[in-house]
Parts: C-alpha cells; sequence; structure tokens
C-alpha cells in the first residue's frame, strides 16, 4: 500500500535549515554577537537557497541579530527558543503584518482587476475568489476581458459555471476596455455587488500588455487591483511584481500554485520588494483552493511551529459546530484514534491535502514532508480501520502479530501494509503531544507564548 511518499511542500527545505542553524546556538543567560554570529549566517544561507531576494534575506538576518543580540534567556527556554521567537517576530514583519483582504467599496459594485502573465493561474484563480466571495453571501460577476486566447473565455465559463457565479463576455468584441465597462454597467443592472474582471496575460512582460492593462484600470477605476503571480518562478516572481505595481501600483499579490515544489523565496520577498501585501494565495485547482494569507500563521509554519488555526478554521468549514470542536479537544489532547479517523476520513477529505493538513499540526513537520495520503490510499486505508475491533481502532497498542494478520486477511490488504499504517499513526500520535503544549491562542509554542508578554 504506497501511504508512504515523499512530498516537496512549501517550505520544508527552509524549515528544516531554519531548524538546524538555531540547533547551532550555544550559551547560557544571554545572546552575544558571538554566539548569534554563526546561526545569522546559517539562516541568510537558507534564506537565499529558498530564493529570498539577497537584499530582503541580508537586512532580515541583521533586522533579527539586532533584535536578539542582548536579549536575557529565562530559565525555562534555550537561547534557541528565544532566537526563534525573534525570528518569528521578524518575519511576521517582513510578510506586513497581518492579514489584509479585499477593501469594499462603500457603492457597489466593488470592482476587482486581476492582472499577470499568462499562465500564473490568474483566471483559476478569478474562479476561486468568485466561489469564496458567493460563500460569504455576496453575488460576484465574472468578466471575460481576454480577447486574445479564446480559451481563457470557455474555462472563465466553465468555473463560473462550476461555482454558480454568471460570467460576463462578449465573443465578437475585442476592446478589452469596452467589455469591462459594459460588465460593469451589467453589474450595476443585476445586482450584483462585486465584479472580477479577468484580463489578458503574455509569456513576458511588454509594452502592449501594459499599455491594454492600464487602459482598463483607467477605463473602470477599479477598487482593488490583483497581481497573480506563480510563486514557483522565485525570484522571477519577484522581478515581474516589481515590474507590474510599477505601471499599474496594484492593491495586493495572490501567490498561486503555493502547494507545488516551491522554496517559498517569493512569499517572503514580494511585500518587502513592492512594499504591496500579499493577500491570498492558491493551492491546486479546485475551486476552494484558496486561503487568505496571513503573515502570523505562516511565519509559524516556517518556524515549524504549525498552523492550528487554519486547520480549525478548515475544520469549521466542512463540520458542524460539535464536530469541529471534537476535532480540537482530541488534537489537543493527543487523543485521535482510528475509530475518529475512520468516521471522518471523507470529511478530512474535504478540507484539503492531508499532507497540507499534517504539516499545520505543531511539531509535524518533519512528518509532513513524507507523508503524502491520496484517494486511492484513502480506500485502503479505511479497508484496514473497518478490519479492526472497536476495541482496537481506540487502542492500536493492543493490536499484536496475530492481529495484524486478521486485519490483513480482512481488509485485501498485506501484514506489511498493516505494519506501515501502525507505524506511520504511531510516528503522528508521538508529535501530536507537542499540542499540549500549546497556549490558549492555538497558534504558538508555550514557552514562545510567554516571552510574548516580557
Amino acid at each position: 500500500m504506497p501511504v508512504l511518499h515523499t512530498s516537496n511542500s512549501m517550505f520544508e527545505n527552509l524549515s528544516d535549515r531554519l531548524d538546524r542553524a538555531v540547533k547551532t546556538l550555544k550559551g547560557q543567560g544571554k545572546i552575544s554577537e558571538i554566539n548569534v554570529n554563526e546561526t545569522v549566517r546559517e539562516v541568510r544561507r537558507a534564506l537565499l537557497d529558498a530564493d529570498v531576494n539577497y537584499k530582503v534575506a541580508k537586512e532580515f538576518t541583521d533586522q533579527v541579530k539586532q533584535a536578539a543580540i542582548g536579549q536575557n534567556v529565562l530559565t525555562s527556554i534555550t537561547p534557541g527558543q528565544l532566537f526563534v521567537k525573534v525570528m518569528n517576530d521578524e518575519l511576521i514583519k517582513l510578510m506586513g503584518g497581518k492579514h489584509e483582504g479585499i477593501s469594499f467599496s462603500q457603492r457597489p459594485p466593488t470592482v476587482i482587476l486581476m492582472a499577470g502573465l499568462q499562465g500564473s493561474g490568474k483566471t483559476t484563480f478569478s474562479g476561486k475568489l468568485a466561489n469564496m466571495l458567493r460563500e460569504q453571501g455576496r453575488t460576484p460577476l465574472l468578466i471575460a476581458c481576454d480577447v486574445y486566447r479564446p480559451a481563457a473565455i470557455d474555462q472563465l465559463g466553465v468555473l463560473g459555471e462550476q461555482i454558480g457565479v454568471e460570467v460576463y463576455k462578449e465573443t465578437e468584441n475585442k476592446n478589452p476596455v469596452q467589455i469591462a465597462q459594459n460588465g460593469i454597467e451589467y453589474a450595476r443592472k443585476n445586482a450584483k455587488d462585486v465584479v472580477i474582471i479577468d484580463t489578458a496575460g503574455r509569456l513576458a512582460v511588454d509594452e502592449e500588455m501594459m499599455n491594454e492593462i492600464a487602459a482598463v484600470k483607467k477605463a473602470v477605476q477599479p477598487n482593488e487591483i490583483l497581481f497573480v503571480v506563480d510563486a514557483m518562478t522565485g525570484q522571477d516572481a519577484v522581478n515581474t511584481a516589481k515590474a507590474f505595481n510599477d505601471r499599474l501600483d496594484f492593491t495586493g499579490v495572490i501567490l498561486t500554485k503555493m502547494d507545488g515544489d516551491t522554496r517559498g523565496g517569493a512569499a517572503l520577498s514580494i511585500r518587502a520588494v513592492v512594499s504591496k501585501p500579499v493577500k491570498f494565495v492558491g493551492t491546486g485547482e479546485k475551486m476552494d483552493g484558496i486561503d487568505r494569507f496571513h503573515p502570523e500563521r505562516m511565519a509559524s509554519r516556517i518556524l515549524g511551529m504549525g498552523d492550528v488555526v487554519t486547520l480549525v478554521e478548515r475544520a469549521q468549514a466542512q463540520f458542524d459546530q460539535e464536530q469541529s470542536e471534537k476535532l480540537e479537544r482530541k488534537l489537543r489532547k493527543n487523543q485521535f484514534d482510528f475509530e475518529d479517523f475512520l468516521q471522518q476520513l471523507q470529511t478530512i477529505k474535504k478540507m484539503g491535502n492531508l499532507t497540507d493538513l499534517i504539516g499545520m499540526i505543531p511539531g509535524m513537520g518533519k512528518v509532513a514532508k513524507n507523508v503524502d495520503v491520496d484517494d486511492k490510499d484513502f480506500k485502503r486505508i479505511e479497508a484496514i480501520i473497518q478490519s479492526m475491533t472497536r476495541k482496537e481502532r481506540q487502542k492500536p497498542e493492543l493490536i499484536d502479530g496475530s492481529r495484524r494478520k486478521r486485519i490483513a486477511d480482512g481488509s485485501g490488504t498485506s501484514v506489511q501494509d498493516v505494519n506501515q499504517l501502525l507505524k506511520q499513526f504511531n510516528e503522528m500520535k508521538k508529535m501530536m503531544k507537542t499540542m499540549n503544549k500549546l497556549s490558549g491562542s492555538g497558534r504558538k509554542l508555550q514557552s514562545i507564548s510567554q516571552l510574548r508578554g516580557r
């Protein structure tokens, strides 16, 4: 049963490198320039390897060093933990401090102009954004203004049908400015309170594209201009963002393909380079693959402290209140067993990629990078768990050799498959014990939380 795979998740390598760097920090009582230098150098190298802009990496590590030197180390923590706290605070500042959402107009419709290169995921993200706004009770309208690619207009139409959002298009009109203006007028007449304009992109920044989108901007005076960029392009993403911002003065950035094999440098660099917030991130092709960008949560995940807040939010979107509270309690108390797993397997699947979810649990980063469960694996896992007795599901430690043979026979799998699932589950249970160290905020390790009050 191929349950265990290698997974290249966002920031995976960076998290590992930062963890190793912090372990080089020696000394007690105070953090001094002498004992912090090597750690800072390693952090800088890790950031550069993650494709963070050199100037951003240098300024960030200088700030971390300056903030760390001379800080007293409490008896209850180590110098490494204090340094992580400092790095966490500086990462949050670097990425903008707090989440910035859509700025809605007091006089509807709110006009959102999407910009970006071809292939950045602009059209797909327009659909995701419309879907999210619809779920929030708004009535969005998508406007198809990519007059050069009929496939883009068709794609937007398919997405609109899929999510139940109307798409405005003029197949014979090749003037994007007119189409945008006509679409906004249509929105006003038909009580649409948000308009999302999908514009044309090209394979590289060029004058013709910039002139066209600048003309659309001038004509419709959008409330938001969101620059969509593929996070997997790394440093190129930052350079492209700068070129668009110089011309359009956009209001926010969308990072797509954050679930791919990306080193994360764009997420850390863009805010510092263009002074505009990352507002959302896109993951996968499904229409619910959109997350608000929270700097404090992202910093926590980069430093291996998980993201329980987002995990519980996703649970609340799929479970009823009682179920989500039960899941949160079980996770916090390290009591999540095979019976819960079986009962909620299908619901958890709806929350998103399980590898990504595991990575949100504090201390689970190292497990998450080696665990990747896909749909066919779920069926095999279900079969194995269903072949256990109720007592075995609640207390997996009871499962000895003869029970493993019986479970394997009953599920149509091998003893090796059963052993592998039990081993992974036990590893997860061990790592989940770190949940007991969480503070009331549900986001920070207890020692980090204590430090915040200093």
